[in-house]
């Protein structure tokens, strides 16, 4: 779908390269790219900045529309990534567009013009806000289809682990974290995989460590089947400053506690149909639901029904399963 959008909006408006991450909505760190950029072989740069700047960050912008040049007075320098990366690749403006709604954000995107005197138009601007709201319940439904199929995927013991340097260079991985990251972004021909969930979790990292930002360094992201992984953040060794240990990204399956609020985000449940979804999943019939959360089992069986409706679950057992997974 964001294939297919990309190229829509490459129509109305016009763009020399782009990156489109998909989000957890919860945390709002990157875990799905689509990106085609003439500086990958400095993506690690490129997101460590990303996550570093300020200027138009897609966790503060309000409205859902920013551009570069109008953000700074038409001094990119202000901006950090513009300032140590972009202008190198002769980056004239920027557009940051971030897709969000009152259950979380689902992804950001940032649109390039590489002709340093290029510049992004006030209609522009506005083409891009005007479709942003169906363009984020799109990608919100895309993500709640995920959790219609049926559940399957690698069985493993534990998490499996990726350590960067401060500069996230690959440092180590264990054995089987390559076939984790080839599944969730597959290399062309024999490559290796790029760890770019790994790069955008552990520069949330560095983002709430430099006060830039204060959401978790985690990200959930579906792997294929139904299953989700869930990606995590952390400085590794004790000895020397913060800022010079390694980080240690974590991948593994999603717990059912995580995987449901993420079901009940993605399915647009309201909190009283996310209390009664809680409730059935720690086993509780009607009659035990209904005294926990002071309602009629009339009540308790109109809200049963209201989540029936939004998620396409026939049953009791079958909503279950696809909320906490098996």
């Amino acid at each position: 779908m964001r294939l297919a959008l990309r190229d829509e909006i490459q129509r109305a408006v016009g763009f020399d390269a782009y990156a489109w991450m998909l989000t957890d909505p919860e945390t709002e760190v990157g875990c799905a790219p689509l990106a085609d950029v003439p500086c990958l072989p400095e993506l690690p740069r490129l997101i460590r900045l990303k996550y570093l700047t300020t200027v138009n960050r897609w966790t503060g912008l309000d409205p859902p529309v920013a551009r570069l040049r109008a953000a700074t007075g038409d001094r990119p320098e202000r901006s950090l990534v513009w300032r140590e990366l972009l202008a190198d690749y002769g980056v004239g403006d920027v557009a940051s567009v971030v897709f969000r709604d009152r259950f979380g954000c689902w992804a950001f995107l940032d649109l390039w013009r590489t002709d340093p005197d290029a510049r992004f138009t006030d209609a522009e601007a506005r083409f891009l806000a005007a479709i942003t709201g169906s363009i984020t319940g799109a990608l919100r439904r895309c993500q709640a289809r995920t959790f219609a199929l049926p559940a399957s995927g690698p069985d493993r013991a534990g998490p499996v682990v990726l350590v960067l340097s401060p500069e996230l260079e690959v440092r180590v991985q264990t054995a089987e974290t390559d076939e984790y990251l080839r599944a969730l972004v597959p290399p062309e021909a024999d490559r290796p995989p790029i760890p770019s969930g790994a790069y955008n979790v552990a520069a949330q990292l560095l983002a709430v460590e430099t006060g830039v930002d204060d959401h978790r360094p985690s990200a959930r992201v579906h792997l294929s089947g139904g299953v989700w992984l869930t990606l995590r953040a952390a400085r590794i060794g004790a000895a020397g400053p913060t800022e010079e240990q390694d980080v240690a990204v974590t991948i593994e399956s999603t717990s059912p506690a995580e995987r449901m609020a993420l079901f009940v985000r993605a399915f647009g449940l309201s909190a009283r149909e996310s209390e009664l979804l809680g409730h059935l999943a720690g086993g509780s019939d009607t009659r035990h639901i209904a005294q926990q959360m002071f309602l009629s089992e009339h009540t308790v069986q109109d809200h049963l029904k209201s989540i029936f409706a939004k998620t396409a679950a026939g049953s009791r057992r079958a909503l279950v399963a696809r909320a906490v997974g098996g």
